[in-house]
């Protein structure tokens, strides 16, 4: 997420978590002012990683299009979206092709990489032959995230006035499409409770007898593609139904603001009690502190603060996170998994870079540990899992290193990504492209390129070495990576002035300011308004480092964190940053 001094964002600086990111504050012009060498690192890796992407898709195009995704091992195709419905006959399915899966996930990237001519054929091609009309049953969860949030996204680029389609006059066939998908999601969400099935069918909505079972991702992460939809085509029935699902699922927190990991959305019970902030409830939180931005709402922004510090007091443990019981807050399972690398980039959002940075580096210890990152990682035992030791590809990792360099612009970030790197073309990459791993330990490998690997997983990598596509611009990425501007026209109104209760006083290198980043939400060094353009909003205890650039030689040349008012210091790299791991 980013955020800029966009006239067309006008006042929507409430968003004040994700501008520590903020092309503003840290312009991709700086490259210059950096060591040469680090600018020759910069574009030597995203050039590494751009191969990687192409070595990927290009492979999906010759051996598995129009299916869902490669199997590059093979050589050949899985359609692993969706499920072919009980009443399509034996002789139909063979026709069926898949959903282009891949093709949607990369379209974003495809821009953001610069390629806009293969990003204009393949928005031709899915214009003239994608159908949802198949019987199909496909996951509410996965669906929305991958194929609906794609194709917004999408179109939203392919209506940028930057990203010029040029041989063929675009006419909002993409979000034609995502219509057509999104009215095909509504059913799922008719039950008594209001949360969606976690299964429907887009040809015959939901079936007889289907399991009443979902996670609590599943049913609390569809409010940024299907809100998006409502802005887009005006029809607010995608964003009533994805809303009314959140706040039911909210209304089901433990006195502890805590939630479980699955539910019955029949009768609105919980399941499973016992729940962290990995797999079945990761992008929950993500999505909370995400809508609050993209879409202005306090309510999302008073559901995040309340849910994370409720994370921070059962979950934390020291830089780890475990799982708990919702309704005790007590530890249950004491295990690392591959899904919780997110939530250093969440950190970044709210400014809690130190524990973001602890974090990352424990995550990392394991990457490096291992050469990837484990589905599993016992925490008591320092042990992978013995029946989930794979890697699929995931981008958490390269995700929330991407956010860190963002905020903090110290370069070891980089020689994270280009480790992560590293180990994706030793270990998994292979002839027809990349393959998962099945077992960590022995790096056997599994004949599977999921379609995550090419919307986030290089996307990620490339954007930490080359950030161009961003400056000047503001995007939210949704959990698949797919981005989605901060418009001010998405939102309904300016946030409502919150009451002085979390406020601090400390004198910033231009005057005092009695405010707080967490209950005002301003962005550090935003002009106020255009009568005073040289006067800045500072959050809480911000203190500017000395340098525009950030480096340093000794701790004095560093200033203090506006979000958490830490002392920022200086790393052995000679950059200002919250290295300190408490």
């Amino acid at each position: 997420m980013l955020c800029s001094g966009d006239k067309n964002i006008g006042l929507a600086t409430w968003a004040i978590m994700f501008l520590l990111i903020s092309p503003t504050l840290f312009s991709t012009s700086s490259i210059s002012a950096l060591d040469p060498k680090w600018a020759a690192k910069k574009k030597r890796m995203s050039l590494k990683v751009r191969d990687m992407f192409y070595h990927a898709y290009d492979n999906y195009l010759t051996h598995a299009f129009p299916h869902d995704e490669l199997k590059p091992m093979s050589k050949s195709f899985t359609d692993s979206l969706g499920e072919l419905g009980n009443l399509k006959l034996e002789h139909l399915s063979k026709q069926y092709k898949g959903l282009a899966l891949t093709l949607i996930e990369s379209l974003s990237s495809l821009v953001i990489m610069g390629n806009i001519t293969e990003f204009e054929r393949a928005v031709n091609w899915l214009s003239d032959n994608l159908t949802f009309d198949v019987d199909v049953r496909v996951n509410l969860f996965e669906c929305n995230i991958r194929v609906l949030g794609g194709l917004v996204s999408a179109h939203i680029l392919a209506t940028d006035s930057t990203n010029r389609l040029g041989q063929r006059v675009y006419n909002n066939e993409l979000l034609s499409l995502a219509e057509d998908l999104g009215q095909r999601f509504l059913p799922a969400f008719n039950t008594p409770t209001g949360l969606p099935y976690a299964w429907v069918n887009l040809k015959y909505g939901v079936m007889e007898n289907e399991t009443a079972e979902t996670s609590t991702s599943g049913c609390g992460s569809l409010i940024l593609e299907m809100g998006a939809l409502s802005r887009l085509t005006g029809d607010r029935r995608y964003e009533i139904a994805a809303l009314r699902a959140l706040r039911k699922l909210w209304s089901m927190r433990s006195s502890l603001n805590l939630l479980g990991t699955t539910l019955d959305v029949e009768s609105g019970e919980w399941l499973e009690h016992s729940s962290g902030i990995g797999a079945g409830v990761d992008s929950f939180y993500e999505y909370l502190i995400k809508a609050h931005i993209l879409f202005g709402k306090d309510e999302f922004w008073m559901m995040f603060q309340s849910a994370y510090l409720g994370v921070q007091k059962y979950f934390r443990h020291g830089p780890w996170y475990h799982e708990a019981d919702m309704r005790t807050g007590m530890a249950t399972f004491w295990q690392l998994t591959s899904l919780q690398a997110f939530w250093p980039g969440v950190q970044v959002f709210v400014g809690d870079i130190a524990a973001a940075n602890s974090s990352h580096r424990e995550f990392f210890y394991v990457w490096e540990k291992f050469g990837v990152l484990p589905e599993r990682y016992l925490l008591e035992h320092r042990m992978v899992h013995p029946t989930e030791r794979y890697y699929p590809l995931r981008p958490e990792l390269a995700e929330s290193t991407f956010y860190l360099y963002q905020a903090t612009k110290d370069p070891w970030y980089m020689e994270v990504g280009e480790s992560i790197v590293n180990s994706l073309n030793q270990y998994t990459k292979v002839e027809g492209g990349f393959a998962s791993i099945r077992d960590v330990t022995t790096m056997q490998l599994e004949d599977h390129q999921h379609s995550f690997f090419l919307a986030e997983t290089c996307k990620y990598l490339y954007l930490l070495f080359d950030d161009s596509f961003l400056s000047g611009r503001n995007y939210v990425f949704t959990t698949e990576g797919h981005p989605l501007p901060v418009l001010s026209s998405w939102h309904e109104r300016l946030p409502q002035t919150y009451l002085p209760s979390n406020w601090t006083s400390s004198e910033s290198i231009h005057q005092a300011k009695r405010t707080s980043a967490m209950s005002s939400r301003i962005c550090p060094a935003i002009p106020l308004n255009s009568q005073h353009p040289n006067r800045q909003i500072e959050s809480a205890c911000h203190v500017l480092d000395a340098r525009e650039d950030h480096r340093c030689l000794t701790d004095e040349d560093c200033g203090v964190d506006g979000m958490s008012c830490r002392r920022r210091t200086c790393s052995i790299a000679g950059y200002c940053g919250l290295w300190l791991i408490i």
